[in-house]
């Protein structure tokens, strides 16, 4: 069932305004000359290499030499979950973010309550590959292929923790794109058996600011639209700018059509949705929002409902303590939902 702890606020980015947004937009189409103009070619999964250390907000996580660290507590392939914790944690990142970059402060979080966690490298595609502008910087060649591509690279991690762990089921939680990387990996390669829920291969699914019903971009897309109306077609050259894992997650793309076509969930998954009022980049912030279908359990909750402090935006989300709080809340442990201005 909707458990209805949510209101609908208005938005209030404090960082993009309308004239930010056109400026952003010609700039973005201006950089797709340094773009590749042939397909993307197809993107790769892989392990991180290496530690890093403890992280308590994203800037910091992404000035760290090693991207492509482990996050600290993630990856322990000897971890065998406990009977309080009985399914391994597999943290999703984002687009154009590394797995460190993204959960070098939850993922010790977690280990800390006992849990088995677990954080692939999902997506990678370099800008010479056609991962976009934003893959030439540090770490951002993560999660910049198809997302369909990162779900199925997913589906042979998650079967490498159920083996390694000896556990049936593993929980998911997703940050950004990997909340629908996550939902990809449910509908489209293995995840979940709509037909059989005793056969789902996840439990829960905790989506952290996801672009669950695509994105406006704050508007860019929406001026795309605009200029194609009046007959200006930009959009081979925003496609080679974006790339295919920006492109995938537009409000309307092809990806998040059959994504949610049928309905946004499955049977027997429990699904928590964090996101805020700040979000600067999945918007509008309620687009994150999901529907229960039948079986299933969503609960929506916007962090600033009961913590009008916390101004957290997109790319932080992951280094809120209350949306960490209400993460483990979610995972089903035995800990308070805090308020923490930020």
């Amino acid at each position: 069932m909707l458990r209805n702890r949510f209101r609908i606020y208005p938005i209030r980015s404090r960082r993009i305004g309308s004239t930010v947004v056109a400026a952003a937009f010609a700039v973005l189409v201006a950089a797709a000359i340094l773009a590749p103009t042939a397909d993307a070619a197809t993107s790769v999964g892989a392990d991180p290499v290496g530690t890093g250390p403890v992280q308590s907000d994203f800037r910091a996580a992404a000035r760290f030499s090693n991207p492509e660290a482990n996050p600290p507590g993630a990856n322990n392939w000897a971890c065998r979950p406990s009977a309080a914790h009985p399914r391994p944690v597999v943290l999703v990142h984002g687009t154009w973010e590394s797995a460190y970059q993204t959960w070098a402060g939850f993922a010790p979080m977690l280990a800390g309550h006992g849990f088995c966690v677990f954080a692939p490298e999902l997506g990678i595609l370099s800008a010479r590959d056609g991962g976009g502008i934003p893959a030439r910087q540090h770490g951002g060649e993560y999660g910049a292929g198809h997302v369909d591509e990162s779900s199925a690279q997913l589906a042979g991690f998650v079967d490498r923790v159920l083996r390694a762990t000896g556990a049936r089921q593993v929980d998911l939680v997703g940050h950004s794109q990997g909340g629908v990387i996550a939902r990809g990996y449910l509908k489209f390669h293995g995840g979940a058996d709509a037909s059989n829920p005793q056969r789902n291969k996840v439990s829960h699914v905790v989506t952290m600011v996801a672009t669950n019903h695509g994105t406006t971009m704050d508007g860019l897309v929406g001026l795309e639209n605009d200029l194609q109306a009046a007959g200006i077609d930009i959009s081979s050259e925003v496609g080679a700018a974006s790339g295919p894992g920006g492109a995938d997650q537009q409000v309307g793309s092809a990806f998040i059509t059959r994504l949610n076509r049928g309905g946004d969930t499955l049977p027997g998954i429990d699904y928590t949705v964090l996101t805020t009022i700040y979000d600067e980049v999945s918007t509008p912030y309620t687009a994150s929002f999901l529907t229960p279908g039948p079986g299933a359990r969503v609960d929506n909750i916007v962090i600033q409902n009961g913590c009008a402090g916390d101004h957290t935006e997109h790319t932080d989300f992951t280094y809120s303590p209350r949306a960490q709080s209400l993460a483990l809340s979610g995972l089903g442990a035995d800990v308070p939902v805090v308020c923490v201005a930020r």
